[in-house]
């Protein structure tokens, strides 16, 4: 007998209603408790990627998701272009609403504040004005940690959004008691600047500062994360934006311009110079060169004529071509790409946030705290009020002002900090990952080299002239678009000047160009053009071009009067800081890796000037995916840094995506990090700098918990005096801004 092999089915869920990375695990773990399904859920991206086998159904992944606490819902079947354009404006709503919230909590907090730890500023009947202005920043401003803390009740879990809704809700409440039933409501009640410590029942005692501060300190650190997710689906829109708007179709011999959503299969569409290709096909008709470096990265246009296959997106540089379309839609390669990179971000492992993971601790040990308390006092035949003073007093001094502050802080002086250096850092999941980076992978065209042809030697013949040579070339050159030409002229033009005149010029499509200069009838192209116009190649100059072609380089030979004179070499420069970059991360303990579309030759020859021994040539898109997740397979933790559209699904497939800012708004969105400079020693400072950053939050949450841990003890003995616990809270949130701010101090090697 043999075994039925069941198809694997793939759907994308949208997830609502999680507010931090630990939610998106919970989902994801009880998705991969149905037999049969293997689930990947991305907090960033909103999205659950979803393999099933079986009799599992689309609507029962929907209602797993919905007994954990969320919402989910199915794939709609409208347009991905008009898709990612309204996800993007609900993730911009949200940060939206996320701003307005803040703003207005930060306006009623800031006089809460003040007057509390000011005591000249606590006029006659001021906690009355102090529980107005507190009472709707807790209960509105901290709405969304309320919810989220009462799912993860549900679900028997703490986050950091239980420990701040606990605390926030227990300082109010407290003191919303001592001020209505105990005796802090009284005309004329201070709350003196003194640290003595005295046992009493809290009725006198209110904590309104701390609810507020905590609820806006830790908003502004949610509103710093919601700018950054909302760029998380850019990638997918800039990318769907690169193809063509419409097509000219030649319908029943005549041409016509249409949407390109109403070109079929079969249709026969003309492409002038400078036009995108509008999608896959066949060229029909013409010959010209094609810019690809959308799909391979590579600056040097491919030759086609008849009977050669291109790709929409693609840029016609040369002649007039007409293209039969063979695919259309989802089916052609640049929305392959575009699926490439959204499986790549929802593939990632979400990273936990590290308040998250230290309250999922403290707060049952703080919880077990105050019953403890409660307990102890009741035992000890104290009365109930005393008894609860000190338990909801443990809870309160439990309440981290300073973690609220830990995180954004030093996301902010990092950030402003990598912002004058160059660096655009996107959010904490970026600096976490760049902690444990070992591995580095280099896209070559534009990244390592300059990304544009550049003349690098002028070879001439026995008894020739250079500067006549590069004259002679670059006058007939200034008449070529092609990319090649525009290098020779624009550096015959930097050293020469002026250039003659041309007459009788003539573009030999995919061999070169022709023409007269200075009465001279002067040929530049291939060499195998001169040889069809029977001129001789000297040794010297053969040998030139052999080398040349070893090393991957263009030479491009010239000719007049019947004679060769030289040979001019081209290529795509390596930046001159580029071996230095490598040095550099290779002392950071990071092992280098070159990815090119180019030919073997030319990467090889680059990875030796820059010192990359492992190089992997003639790669597409798909194959650098590929091999980043062969990598992780390893064991590996990988950096990827690149520039064109075709590094984007590997950006967002590395555990850290680089972009070089001088690259394409596709590459740039799909990265964790922009490089704004075009130098490449700037890598190694933005992982220098990722490294600080982490390591400086890191510090912070410790230093926030500590002051806890040292006044609950105070707490549980009844002994917690309001100002004791603002100064406090006060020296820990002064210890934790220092503290981040140092971060203005990190100085880079660049």
């Amino acid at each position: 007998m043999h075994a039925v092999t069941e198809s694997t089915h793939h759907i994308e869920l949208r997830i609502g209603g999680m507010t931090c990375a630990s939610c998106a695990a919970r989902i994801e773990k009880k998705l991969n408790k149905l037999n049969g399904v293997s689930a990947a859920v991305n907090y960033a991206t909103e999205k659950a990627s979803v393999d099933y086998v079986g009799d599992v159904s689309p609507d029962q992944l929907v209602a797993t998701v919905e007994q954990a606490g969320y919402t989910a819902e199915l794939p709609k079947p409208s347009a991905p272009a008009a898709d990612s354009h309204n996800g993007g404006s609900v993730e911009h709503d949200a940060a939206g609403l996320l701003r307005q919230r803040l703003l207005v909590c930060l306006t009623l907090t800031v006089p809460v504040i003040a007057i509390a730890m000011v005591p000249m500023l606590q006029f006659t009947n001021w906690q009355w004005l102090s529980l107005t202005l507190a009472a709707p920043v807790v209960v509105w401003g901290g709405l969304p940690f309320h919810r989220a803390a009462w799912a993860n009740l549900r679900h028997r879990t703490a986050t950091m959004d239980t420990l701040i809704s606990m605390g926030t809700l227990a300082a109010l409440g407290w003191s919303v008691y001592a001020l209505f039933w105990g005796t802090a409501g009284m005309a004329g009640m201070k709350h003196a600047f003194a640290l003595t410590i005295n046992r009493t029942d809290g009725a006198g005692n209110i904590y309104l500062e701390a609810a507020a501060g905590v609820t806006t300190f830790v908003l502004v650190g949610r509103y710093f994360e919601a700018r950054a997710k909302r760029r998380a689906g850019a990638a997918l829109r800039a990318l769907l934006e690169l193809g063509a708007k419409d097509v000219a179709v030649r319908r029943n011999g005549a041409e016509q311009r249409i949407p390109i959503g109403e070109l079929a299969v079969g249709d026969e569409f003309v492409v002038r110079p400078g036009e995108k290709i509008a999608t896959d096909g066949v060229v029909i008709e013409g010959a010209s060169a094609v810019d690809t470096s959308l799909l391979t990265g590579e600056s040097v246009p491919i030759e086609v004529g008849t009977g050669d296959q291109v790709v929409g997106a693609t840029v016609n540089v040369g002649g007039r071509i007409v293209v039969r379309a063979h695919r259309v839609g989802s089916q052609t390669q640049l929305a392959q790409m575009a699926q490439l990179v959204e499986e790549a971000q929802t593939g990632k492992a979400p990273a936990q946030r590290l308040a998250d993971k230290v309250a999922g601790i403290f707060v049952p040990i703080v919880i077990g705290l105050s019953v403890a308390t409660f307990g102890f006092w009741i035992s000890t035949s104290e009365s109930m009020s005393t008894a609860f003073a000190a338990a909801v007093a443990v809870l309160i001094i439990a309440c981290p002002c300073a973690l609220g502050l830990a995180t954004p802080t030093a996301l902010m002086v990092g950030t402003g900090r990598g912002a004058q250096l160059g660096i655009l850092i996107k959010g904490p999941e970026a600096l976490e990952s760049a902690r444990h980076i070992d591995t580095i992978v280099f896209d070559k065209t534009g990244t390592i080299t300059t990304g544009t042809m550049t003349l690098l030697e002028v070879i001439v013949a026995e008894g020739e002239q250079p500067g006549e040579v590069l004259r002679l070339a670059g006058a007939l050159e200034d008449s070529s678009e092609h990319p090649i030409a525009k290098a020779i002229a624009r550096e015959a033009s930097a050293k020469i000047g002026n250039l003659p005149a041309v007459t009788d010029f003539t573009n030999l499509q995919g061999l070169g160009v022709r023409g007269v200069v200075d009465g001279h009838a002067v040929v530049v192209g291939r060499p195998r053009l001169l040889a069809y116009w029977s001129q001789q190649l000297p040794h010297t100059l053969r040998e030139a071009i052999r080398r040349a072609e070893a090393d991957g380089r263009t030479a491009v030979a010239v000719g007049w009067d019947g004679k060769l004179h030289g040979v001019l070499v081209v290529a795509d420069a390596v930046k001159p800081t580029s071996a230095e970059a490598v040095a550099q991360l290779r002392a950071l303990g990071l092992a280098p890796i070159m990815l090119t579309g180019d030919n073997p030759a030319a990467a090889h020859a680059v990875g030796s000037q820059v010192g990359i021994d492992e190089v992997i040539a003639e790669v597409l898109p798909r194959d650098k995916v590929e091999t980043i997740k062969r990598l992780h397979n390893q064991g590996k933790v990988v950096a990827m840094v690149g520039d064109g559209v075709n590094d984007a699904a590997a950006l967002a497939q590395a555990d850290l995506g680089l972009a070089m800012g001088t690259g394409t708004d596709v590459a740039i969105e799909a990265s964790d990090l922009t490089l704004v400079r075009d130098d490449l020693r700037v890598v190694a400072d933005a992982i220098r700098l990722s490294r600080n950053t982490l390591t400086t939050i890191k510090s912070n949450l410790f230093w926030a918990f500590v002051y806890n841990v040292a006044a609950v003890p105070l707490a549980a003995a009844g002994l917690l005096n309001p100002m004791l616990a603002g100064a406090a809270m006060a020296c820990s949130s002064v210890f934790v801004v220092t503290n981040s701010l140092r971060l203005r101090r990190f100085k880079p090697h660049s």
